[in-house]
């Protein structure tokens, strides 16, 4: 292999004799697929992978080789007449003594003449490196640029947004690249052996063209498989890392070992102004916690080319945490976990590192909804290069909106209607305009202040309604028979327009996580049943409970009969009065006696969430009509239907 220059780390003698080497080329790189356009859709501030910049970087790159060979031609060209010059300037120095004054005046002009044109040659060919030197500069801006958005993009995948992986494409590049500045250094070291005088820029070349080789070396080490961003302490969890150099360098030959530690938000500031690790080999950076399983070997496959390491057993055991201040928690204080490793090439060591997304640690999956607010605004807003980990305390609210419904299409299968998000903007800004980019949302807002006449934020509302859905409603949401977001005078509004019959389903704004059946009776009166959540869907699904009230015959907004649009959502039923076992079968229903009294007034609600008598509630209001379920204290209230 030839032998290309680096200077990205220290001797690991301590001492630096003459200009030291690593390793470049490598083998043949593979052809670079047709990247396609790709857009996020509603991905929370994601835009489209510009792909085709990709592409003509990679493509841009042999015109780039090309023009690195033909100054090599020229420098070689330049050495053999600089060597003839050498040699003439040599033997005249040896026969100047015997030669006549006019000999002499002769062979100094000469001499002049020769080292004119060698000076002019130098500068041409000087030239000719620098506008090597800033296309290449060029080329490589945009790879990195790439690689940055892949990043970003890979932090919008953290809340759902749809996530191209072209980071095959951005290696082949890179390892292009590998190659293309070590021949480019070789060139200008070549130069820099050939001196007319001291007055040239060679060596601002030499600093400049090592900077950039070491700038994509250690942006080339990334973190391919994030950690969970909410972390609990003694579970396990596995994360990845990349080095997008692939064979080049060598490195691959010998498996550097990675090792990972966990670092607080103020570490990772100072680690992230630092820019490289310590010089010491030996030195472990100040960690905040205790993770075990916390060290892998690099690999290098080579059908795929991917470099790489794999933590599949991580396990955090301990984490310190920093003093708290004003009303912050546990679940707003972030973390990141740093992978760093070192490698020798030709006498030099090179330290690399890179740092994960943030992550909220926790103990306790009641921690859980808050701590996924703090890592959905950091992965919806925070900017692509930044201080760790810095986000904005207020945005749009047409960005907050598109991270909203990139959130819970993800997590259920169904975006949601411009309508769900006008009610959303009504439930943060207590208003129902909205005035476009006037309307700012603070972090405040968004999850730690309560919502009116509420003990509850915003986000927890939210949170638990994606929650819901995804446990216990999927298949309904995704048919689109749960209209969810909207409150309830506008619901009640709109089925005192219907027939007689017609109901809708809608998220409760009272009940964390409920889920309420709004309907119209024969004598338009609009009635609401108290909210399910999730304990007693548990017990008996939406679409049977649904099944249960014969008063619902209408489903709103699509106004198709119950039965023909719930029908593949019903529990199947057993045809026989006895099972095999020889116990008679019996089955649980939803009973609203309110309803089978024809009741319409003030009705007592009774809120029957759990088999435990102590867990009755008892409401007052004039429109809700508490559901009971066959769980209920009272003997004579069981309505058990047999399965014939």
């Amino acid at each position: 292999m030839p032998q290309y220059s680096y200077v990205g780390g220290v001797p690991v003698n301590g001492t630096a004799v003459g200009t030291p080497g690593m390793l470049g080329g490598g083998g043949t790189i593979p052809g670079m697929h047709t990247p396609t356009m790709v857009t996020s859709g509603n991905g929370g501030g994601g835009g489209a992978y510009p792909g085709d910049t990709l592409y003509a970087a990679h493509s841009s790159i042999p015109k780039l080789g090309m023009s690195i060979n033909t100054i090599f031609a020229e420098i070689q060209q330049f050495a053999r007449n600089y060597e003839g010059f050498h040699n003439s300037f040599t033997s005249y120095n040896q026969r100047k003594q015997h030669m006549t004054q006019q000999e002499i005046q002769l062979h100094d002009l000469q001499l002049q003449e020769q080292c004119r044109i060698l000076a002019s040659t130098r500068s041409s060919i000087l030239q000719d490196i620098k506008r090597v030197i800033f296309d290449y500069d060029s080329i490589q801006e945009t790879v990195i640029n790439e690689l940055k958005n892949w990043q970003r993009n890979q932090a919008l995948a953290g809340n759902g947004a749809p996530f191209r992986d072209n980071l095959d494409d951005i290696q082949r590049c890179i390892e292009l690249l590998v190659e293309m500045v070590g021949k480019i250094l070789d060139n200008v070291n070549t130069m820099n052996q050939i001196r007319l005088d001291n007055n040239d820029e060679i060596s601002d070349i030499i600093a400049h063209v090592r900077q950039s080789q070491q700038l994509l070396v250690l942006s080339s080490f990334i973190v391919e498989k994030q950690p969970p961003q909410v972390m609990k302490t003694n579970t396990r969890f596995a994360a990845g890392v990349r080095w997008l150099i692939g064979p080049q360098l060598g490195i691959s030959v010998n498996g550097p070992q990675v090792e990972c530690i966990i670092l607080s938000e103020a570490q990772a500031q100072r680690h992230s102004a630092q820019r490289t690790m310590p010089d010491s080999s030996s030195s472990t950076p100040a960690s905040s916690g205790e993770i075990v399983n916390n060290v892998g070997n690099m690999e290098y496959n080579n059908q795929t080319r991917v470099f790489s390491a794999s933590f599949r057993t991580m396990q955090l055991k301990k984490i310190k945490r920093a003093e708290k201040k004003g009303t912050e928690s546990v679940m707003d204080e972030k973390f990141a976990l740093l992978f760093y490793t070192s490698v020798v090439v030709n006498d030099y060591r090179i330290r690399v590192w890179t740092l994960s997304l943030p992550v909220v640690v926790i103990v306790h999956g009641n921690q859980e909804p808050q701590s996924w607010a703090t890592i959905t605004w950091d992965n919806a807003f925070s900017d692509i290069v930044r201080e760790p980990f810095q986000v904005p305390e207020r945005v749009a609210w047409t960005q907050l909106a598109m991270a909203l419904n990139t959130k819970f299409e993800s997590s259920t299968g169904r975006a949601l209607t411009e309508d769900n998000l006008n009610f959303l903007h009504e439930k943060l800004f207590r208003r129902n305009i909205i005035n476009g980019e006037e309307d700012y949302i603070t972090w405040a807002q968004f999850c730690k202040e309560p919502l009116p006449d509420r003990s509850f934020t915003f986000w927890d509302w939210f949170f638990a309604i994606m929650k819901l859905t995804k446990d216990h409603l999927l298949s309904l949401w995704k048919a689109g028979l749960i209209v969810g977001f909207i409150n309830k005078g506008k619901a009640e509004r709109t089925l005192k327009e219907l027939v007689g019959g017609t109901f809708l389903l809608r998220f409760s704004d009272s009940e964390l996580g409920g889920i309420t059946v709004g309907f119209v009776n024969d004598q338009n009166v609009v009635l609401m049943l108290s909210p399910w959540t999730a304990r007693d869907l548990n017990i008996r699904g939406l679409a049977d409970r649904i099944h249960d009230l014969d008063v619902l015959r209408y489903i709103y907004p699509t106004n198709r009969l119950r039965d023909e649009a719930f029908q593949e959502f019903y529990t199947q039923r057993m045809d026989e009065n006895t099972r095999r076992d020889g116990y008679v079968t019996n089955t649980i229903r939803a009973h609203v006696p309110a309803i089978e009294n024809n009741f319409g007034g003030v009705t007592p609600q009774h809120n029957m969430q759990s088999p435990h008598p102590q867990d009755i509630q008892m409401g007052n209001d004039a429109t809700s009509l508490g559901l009971m379920d066959v769980l209920y204290s009272t003997p004579d209230e069981i309505n058990w239907d047999m399965i014939a």
